[in-house]
């Protein structure tokens, strides 16, 4: 097995693969690294590899982190026109209303280690307790293949949470659970540990959810009200924590398939499950029960025909625990 990690420090690349313990490192030429529309800089030539049978070196990749574009506080002039909190839309719970865990892969089609935790993918969002998605990043498209999925937006959030945690740890396949605890995409037993140690099996997330879709309308129902637990348990830290954040809708595609020519994975089909195409704020967070109601049409487009939900501590530039997350199909 194979991981590619980055690091962009004066043109310095490293790239990590999967066995054996020694490792080569070579120092590209120094050059200053270019910011691209949100992400980190390419560096200037394809990086000479390393194999290690250990996960990010004391010495992780430092990467500048990019700004994301999302909207906050006031919505800009032609920007999505939000109902909330008195809105009379009757919600359905969905399997969503249960989850557990929210699991994020960051991906890439230029990544020959990533179609195995693709498919790790595929099998982990058919359980409904979780909410699992590919968010494509864009740090490897100068490897020859410019992957025809990935956004900014998600390289950002990959490089938000690395510093969050303080490690700095930024490669490809990467799981993140519940914006906390990050592991190997491929590996699906280290997933679920982390699934387990986060919420315990068959808990919830501390905010419940309810997310439907009729009408032509999206709604989003978020329980201010916490369980009753013992005082001190982690499940009591959790819902005291789960006060404030944002609510981010996600327009997702259930699978889309490519067919990649050139790079890495060249002449290999993959499919890709629950790809994340659009992000919409609904609102901030603050503990309190509130409704948000969306037209269909504002998060329709690139074949999207299912949306998430997340209500995530922190911003989008310095993302926290995920608190609450559903996920329904829009047909």
């Amino acid at each position: 097995m194979r991981t590619r990690r980055a690091r962009w420090t004066g043109g310095l690349v490293l790239s990590l693969m999967g066995s054996g313990v020694l490792a080569t490192l070579s120092v590209l030429a120094a050059g200053p690294a270019a910011a691209q529309a949100g992400g980190p800089a390419a560096p200037p030539a394809e990086p000479v590899t390393t194999r290690s049978l250990s996960v990010p070196p004391a010495s992780a990749p430092s990467v500048s982190a990019p700004s994301v574009s999302a909207p906050s506080g006031t919505a800009p002039a032609g920007a999505p026109q939000l109902s909330s909190a008195h809105s009379t839309t009757v919600t359905v719970p969905s399997p969503g209303s249960q989850t557990r865990a929210v699991v994020e892969l960051f991906t890439s089609q230029g990544c020959s280690s990533c179609p195995e935790a693709d498919r790790v993918l595929a099998e982990l969002k058919k359980d409904p307790t979780l909410v699992a998605v590919s968010l494509p990043v864009t740090y490897w498209d100068y490897l020859g293949w410019k992957d025809t999925l990935a956004d900014p937006r998600h390289t950002a959030r990959q490089t938000a949470y690395s510093h969050a945690r303080g490690d700095r740890a930024v490669y490809t396949p990467q799981v993140v659970v519940n914006g906390a605890a990050h592991v190997l995409g491929s590996d699906r037993a280290a997933i679920e540990r982390a699934v387990a140690r986060g919420r315990g099996k068959g808990a919830g997330l501390p905010v419940p959810v309810r997310l439907s879709v009729s009408d032509g309308k999206v709604s989003v129902s978020a329980d201010g009200a916490r369980p009753a637990v013992a005082s001190g348990s982690p499940a009591a830290a959790a819902a005291a924590a789960a006060t404030s954040g944002e609510v981010w809708l996600l327009g997702v595609t259930s699978a889309v398939e490519v067919a990649v020519g050139r790079g890495e994975n060249s002449g290999r089909t993959i499919v890709y499950s629950n790809v994340v195409r659009r992000w919409l704020k609904l609102g901030d967070w603050s503990g309190a029960t509130r409704t948000w109601t969306v037209p269909v049409a504002d998060i329709k487009g690139d074949r999207i025909d299912a949306v998430a939900v997340l209500i995530q501590g922190g911003t989008a530039k310095t993302p926290g625990v995920i608190h609450g997350a559903a996920f329904q199909r829009l047909h």
